[in-house]
Protein backbone atom coordinates (compact mmCIF):
# COMPACT_ATOMS: atom_id res chain seq x y z
CA UNK A 1 0.00 0.00 0.00
CA UNK A 2 1.42 3.04 -0.82
CA UNK A 3 2.11 6.43 2.25
CA UNK A 4 2.42 9.85 0.82
CA UNK A 5 5.25 12.10 2.34
CA UNK A 6 5.78 15.46 2.71
CA UNK A 7 8.29 17.21 0.94
CA UNK A 8 9.02 20.83 1.13
CA UNK A 9 5.82 22.58 0.20
CA UNK A 10 4.61 19.14 -1.80
CA UNK A 11 3.52 15.58 -0.65
CA UNK A 12 4.99 12.71 -3.02
CA UNK A 13 3.49 9.55 -2.76
CA UNK A 14 5.94 6.48 -1.76
CA UNK A 15 4.54 3.13 -3.65
CA UNK A 16 5.88 0.01 -2.37
CA UNK A 17 7.24 1.84 0.57
CA UNK A 18 8.57 -1.56 2.41
CA UNK A 19 10.37 -2.68 -0.61
CA UNK A 20 13.82 -3.30 0.91
CA UNK A 21 16.70 -1.52 -1.27
CA UNK A 22 19.83 -1.48 0.66
CA UNK A 23 20.33 -4.76 2.37
CA UNK A 24 20.45 -5.08 5.72
CA UNK A 25 17.28 -3.16 6.13
CA UNK A 26 16.70 0.41 4.00
CA UNK A 27 13.24 -0.07 2.59
CA UNK A 28 12.02 2.84 -0.49
CA UNK A 29 10.34 4.80 1.97
CA UNK A 30 13.93 5.21 4.25
CA UNK A 31 15.27 6.33 1.10
CA UNK A 32 13.06 9.34 0.47
CA UNK A 33 12.48 10.23 3.96
CA UNK A 34 16.04 10.56 4.31
CA UNK A 35 16.46 12.87 0.90
CA UNK A 36 13.20 14.50 2.40
CA UNK A 37 15.38 15.12 5.52
CA UNK A 38 18.84 15.96 4.31
CA UNK A 39 16.75 18.14 1.40
CA UNK A 40 18.09 21.14 3.47
CA UNK A 41 21.87 20.89 3.23
CA UNK A 42 21.71 18.99 -0.28
CA UNK A 43 20.12 21.04 -2.40
CA UNK A 44 22.58 23.99 -2.41
CA UNK A 45 25.09 21.81 -3.64
CA UNK A 46 23.05 20.46 -6.70
CA UNK A 47 20.37 23.00 -7.14
CA UNK A 48 20.05 23.89 -10.67
CA UNK A 49 22.86 21.38 -11.89
CA UNK A 50 22.11 18.59 -14.54
CA UNK A 51 21.54 15.81 -12.74
CA UNK A 52 22.45 11.98 -13.77
CA UNK A 53 21.05 9.08 -11.44
CA UNK A 54 21.31 5.26 -10.75
CA UNK A 55 18.04 3.59 -10.54
CA UNK A 56 17.74 -0.29 -8.85
CA UNK A 57 14.39 -1.09 -9.06
CA UNK A 58 15.13 -4.36 -7.74
CA UNK A 59 17.21 -2.91 -4.93
CA UNK A 60 21.31 -2.83 -4.66
CA UNK A 61 21.54 -6.52 -5.38
CA UNK A 62 19.16 -6.35 -8.99
CA UNK A 63 20.26 -4.69 -12.51
CA UNK A 64 21.65 -0.49 -12.47
CA UNK A 65 19.55 1.85 -14.46
CA UNK A 66 21.74 4.75 -15.34
CA UNK A 67 19.80 7.84 -16.34
CA UNK A 68 20.39 10.71 -17.52
CA UNK A 69 16.89 12.01 -19.50
CA UNK A 70 14.02 13.27 -17.29
CA UNK A 71 11.22 10.65 -18.06
CA UNK A 72 8.33 11.60 -19.56
CA UNK A 73 6.00 10.84 -16.92
CA UNK A 74 7.44 12.99 -14.54
CA UNK A 75 5.41 15.40 -13.19
CA UNK A 76 5.40 18.88 -14.70
CA UNK A 77 6.44 20.70 -11.12
CA UNK A 78 9.96 18.87 -12.01
CA UNK A 79 12.51 21.42 -13.48
CA UNK A 80 14.44 20.37 -16.31
CA UNK A 81 16.85 21.91 -18.86
CA UNK A 82 17.81 20.30 -22.31
CA UNK A 83 21.34 20.86 -23.31
CA UNK A 84 23.49 19.65 -25.94
CA UNK A 85 25.22 16.20 -26.18
CA UNK A 86 27.16 14.98 -28.80
CA UNK A 87 24.78 13.55 -31.58
CA UNK A 88 21.34 15.79 -29.87
CA UNK A 89 20.66 16.88 -26.46
CA UNK A 90 19.36 15.61 -23.53
CA UNK A 91 16.52 16.82 -20.96
CA UNK A 92 18.07 16.76 -17.70
CA UNK A 93 16.22 17.02 -14.09
CA UNK A 94 16.92 19.85 -12.09
CA UNK A 95 16.90 19.36 -8.65
CA UNK A 96 15.00 22.40 -7.37
CA UNK A 97 13.20 21.38 -4.33
CA UNK A 98 12.95 18.45 -1.37
CA UNK A 99 10.08 16.83 -3.67
CA UNK A 100 12.19 16.27 -6.70
CA UNK A 101 14.52 13.89 -4.60
CA UNK A 102 11.42 12.55 -2.72
CA UNK A 103 10.09 11.89 -6.09
CA UNK A 104 13.32 10.44 -7.80
CA UNK A 105 14.14 8.44 -4.44
CA UNK A 106 10.18 6.81 -5.29
CA UNK A 107 11.65 5.64 -8.44
CA UNK A 108 14.23 3.65 -7.09
CA UNK A 109 16.83 6.40 -7.39
CA UNK A 110 19.48 5.50 -5.04
CA UNK A 111 22.55 7.66 -5.95
CA UNK A 112 22.65 11.65 -7.82
CA UNK A 113 25.52 12.65 -9.67
CA UNK A 114 25.73 16.00 -10.75
CA UNK A 115 27.68 18.23 -13.36
CA UNK A 116 30.27 20.46 -12.23
CA UNK A 117 28.65 23.39 -14.09
CA UNK A 118 25.46 24.63 -13.60
CA UNK A 119 22.11 24.56 -16.28
CA UNK A 120 22.25 28.89 -16.95
CA UNK A 121 26.48 28.72 -17.78
CA UNK A 122 26.85 24.72 -18.44
CA UNK A 123 30.32 25.41 -20.35
CA UNK A 124 31.69 27.28 -17.25
CA UNK A 125 32.14 24.76 -14.19
CA UNK A 126 32.36 26.19 -10.98
CA UNK A 127 34.05 23.46 -9.27
CA UNK A 128 37.30 21.28 -10.21
CA UNK A 129 36.76 17.42 -8.87
CA UNK A 130 39.73 15.13 -7.86
CA UNK A 131 38.48 11.90 -7.58
CA UNK A 132 41.23 9.64 -5.16
CA UNK A 133 40.03 5.80 -6.15
CA UNK A 134 42.50 3.16 -4.36
CA UNK A 135 43.50 -0.02 -6.27
CA UNK A 136 43.36 -1.94 -2.83
CA UNK A 137 41.36 0.05 -0.04
CA UNK A 138 44.06 0.62 3.13
CA UNK A 139 42.43 3.53 5.19
CA UNK A 140 45.44 4.95 6.43
CA UNK A 141 46.82 5.61 2.93
CA UNK A 142 43.45 6.92 1.79
CA UNK A 143 43.72 9.56 4.61
CA UNK A 144 47.37 10.68 4.12
CA UNK A 145 46.73 10.62 0.44
CA UNK A 146 43.75 12.76 0.71
CA UNK A 147 46.03 15.56 2.50
CA UNK A 148 48.92 15.45 0.34
CA UNK A 149 46.37 16.49 -2.46
CA UNK A 150 44.77 18.69 -0.27
CA UNK A 151 48.01 20.32 0.58
CA UNK A 152 49.24 20.69 -2.91
CA UNK A 153 46.45 22.39 -3.91
CA UNK A 154 46.98 24.72 -1.00
CA UNK A 155 50.80 25.71 -2.16
CA UNK A 156 49.18 26.56 -5.45
CA UNK A 157 47.30 29.02 -3.59
CA UNK A 158 43.85 27.24 -3.94
CA UNK A 159 41.63 26.43 -1.20
CA UNK A 160 40.52 22.40 -0.68
CA UNK A 161 37.71 21.16 0.46
CA UNK A 162 37.27 17.57 1.49
CA UNK A 163 34.58 15.00 0.99
CA UNK A 164 34.16 11.05 1.15
CA UNK A 165 32.97 9.10 -1.65
CA UNK A 166 30.73 7.10 0.30
CA UNK A 167 32.50 4.37 -1.66
CA UNK A 168 36.09 3.44 -1.87
CA UNK A 169 37.73 6.90 -1.67
CA UNK A 170 37.61 10.36 -1.20
CA UNK A 171 37.15 13.94 -3.39
CA UNK A 172 38.83 16.62 -3.03
CA UNK A 173 37.13 19.56 -4.75
CA UNK A 174 37.54 23.53 -5.20
CA UNK A 175 35.32 25.86 -5.71
CA UNK A 176 35.78 27.89 -9.02
CA UNK A 177 34.14 31.34 -10.17
CA UNK A 178 32.68 30.52 -13.49
CA UNK A 179 35.52 32.35 -15.39
CA UNK A 180 37.14 29.23 -17.15
CA UNK A 181 35.85 27.08 -19.72
CA UNK A 182 35.81 23.24 -19.14
CA UNK A 183 39.03 23.25 -21.51
CA UNK A 184 41.00 24.99 -19.14
CA UNK A 185 39.77 23.39 -15.98
CA UNK A 186 40.09 20.07 -17.47
CA UNK A 187 43.88 20.86 -18.67
CA UNK A 188 44.37 22.45 -15.04
CA UNK A 189 43.11 19.52 -13.11
CA UNK A 190 45.47 16.78 -15.72
CA UNK A 191 48.59 18.87 -15.16
CA UNK A 192 47.94 18.76 -11.86
CA UNK A 193 47.52 15.51 -11.47
CA UNK A 194 50.40 14.46 -13.09
CA UNK A 195 52.52 16.69 -10.98
CA UNK A 196 50.82 14.81 -7.46
CA UNK A 197 51.66 11.63 -9.36
CA UNK A 198 55.26 12.28 -10.34
CA UNK A 199 55.99 13.43 -6.59
CA UNK A 200 55.08 10.63 -5.40
CA UNK A 201 54.88 7.66 -7.64
CA UNK A 202 55.08 4.93 -5.75
CA UNK A 203 51.59 6.05 -4.14
CA UNK A 204 49.60 7.78 -6.89
CA UNK A 205 48.96 6.86 -10.96
CA UNK A 206 46.85 8.34 -13.43
CA UNK A 207 46.70 5.44 -15.59
CA UNK A 208 43.02 5.01 -16.32
CA UNK A 209 43.10 1.66 -17.10
CA UNK A 210 42.77 -0.43 -13.73
CA UNK A 211 45.20 -3.32 -15.34
CA UNK A 212 47.89 -0.78 -15.08
CA UNK A 213 47.56 1.01 -11.62
CA UNK A 214 49.36 -1.75 -9.87
CA UNK A 215 48.34 -1.32 -6.16
CA UNK A 216 48.36 2.66 -6.51
CA UNK A 217 45.91 5.20 -5.90
CA UNK A 218 44.29 6.67 -9.02
CA UNK A 219 43.71 10.66 -9.18
CA UNK A 220 40.61 10.65 -11.25
CA UNK A 221 40.64 14.22 -13.19
CA UNK A 222 38.52 13.41 -15.88
CA UNK A 223 35.24 14.10 -14.52
CA UNK A 224 36.59 17.50 -14.91
CA UNK A 225 34.78 17.75 -18.45
CA UNK A 226 31.54 18.93 -19.86
CA UNK A 227 28.82 16.81 -19.33
CA UNK A 228 30.49 14.86 -17.03
CA UNK A 229 29.38 14.31 -13.47
CA UNK A 230 30.46 13.60 -9.81
CA UNK A 231 28.84 12.06 -7.17
CA UNK A 232 26.65 15.10 -5.43
CA UNK A 233 27.09 15.64 -1.15
CA UNK A 234 25.21 14.04 1.10
CA UNK A 235 24.01 11.42 -1.99
CA UNK A 236 23.53 7.66 -1.09
CA UNK A 237 25.27 5.14 -2.28
CA UNK A 238 24.45 1.82 -4.02
CA UNK A 239 26.07 -0.49 -0.55
CA UNK A 240 25.42 -2.02 2.01
CA UNK A 241 24.36 -0.05 5.47
CA UNK A 242 23.53 3.11 2.91
CA UNK A 243 27.03 4.91 2.80
CA UNK A 244 26.72 8.50 2.01
CA UNK A 245 28.86 10.60 0.01
CA UNK A 246 29.61 13.18 3.24
CA UNK A 247 31.17 16.54 3.33
CA UNK A 248 34.15 16.62 6.06
CA UNK A 249 36.15 19.41 7.51
CA UNK A 250 40.20 18.90 6.50
CA UNK A 251 40.96 18.27 9.54
CA UNK A 252 39.45 15.09 9.53
CA UNK A 253 41.47 13.45 7.50
CA UNK A 254 43.51 13.27 9.95
CA UNK A 255 41.07 10.95 12.46
CA UNK A 256 41.26 7.38 12.48
CA UNK A 257 37.87 7.29 12.81
CA UNK A 258 37.64 8.37 9.00
CA UNK A 259 36.62 6.08 6.74
CA UNK A 260 35.36 6.61 2.94
CA UNK A 261 31.96 4.80 4.22
CA UNK A 262 31.85 6.28 7.82
CA UNK A 263 28.56 8.46 7.34
CA UNK A 264 25.18 6.90 6.67
CA UNK A 265 21.80 7.83 5.90
CA UNK A 266 21.46 6.14 9.74
CA UNK A 267 24.02 8.89 11.04
CA UNK A 268 24.75 11.62 9.20
CA UNK A 269 21.48 13.61 9.78
CA UNK A 270 22.64 13.70 13.36
CA UNK A 271 25.96 15.00 12.08
CA UNK A 272 24.76 17.56 10.27
CA UNK A 273 22.44 18.95 12.97
CA UNK A 274 24.46 18.61 15.54
CA UNK A 275 27.60 20.85 13.29
CA UNK A 276 26.09 21.88 10.64
CA UNK A 277 27.51 21.43 6.91
CA UNK A 278 31.06 21.02 6.68
CA UNK A 279 30.55 22.84 2.92
CA UNK A 280 28.29 25.38 4.20
CA UNK A 281 30.32 28.39 2.66
CA UNK A 282 31.44 26.03 -0.44
CA UNK A 283 29.36 28.46 -3.14
CA UNK A 284 30.78 31.66 -1.50
CA UNK A 285 34.82 30.76 -1.83
CA UNK A 286 35.16 30.49 -5.78
CA UNK A 287 38.24 30.94 -6.59
CA UNK A 288 39.84 31.29 -10.38
CA UNK A 289 43.30 29.45 -11.77
CA UNK A 290 45.15 32.26 -13.23
CA UNK A 291 47.74 32.40 -10.51
CA UNK A 292 47.52 28.92 -9.57
CA UNK A 293 47.83 28.17 -13.50
CA UNK A 294 51.46 30.22 -13.30
CA UNK A 295 52.41 28.45 -9.91
CA UNK A 296 51.73 24.85 -11.31
CA UNK A 297 53.87 25.51 -14.46
CA UNK A 298 56.77 26.91 -12.65
CA UNK A 299 56.51 23.46 -10.28
CA UNK A 300 56.25 21.15 -13.55
CA UNK A 301 59.28 22.85 -14.87
CA UNK A 302 61.14 21.95 -11.72
CA UNK A 303 60.33 17.91 -12.60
Amino acid sequence: MAVELKAGRRTVEISRPDKQLIPPAVTKADLAGYYAEIAGVMLPHVENRPLNYERYPDGIEGNRIFQQHAGSHFPGWIKTAELPKKGGTVKHVLASEPATLVYLANQACITFHSWLSRADRPTRPDKMVFDLDPSIERPDEMRHAARLIADQLTELGLKPWAMTSGSRGYHIVVSLQRRAEYDAVRTFSRDFATLAASRDPELFTIEQRKAKREDKILIDYMRNGYGHTSVTPYSVRARPHAPVAAPLHLEELSDDATVPQRWTTSNVLERVERDGDPWRDFARGGQTLTQARKQLDRALAEL
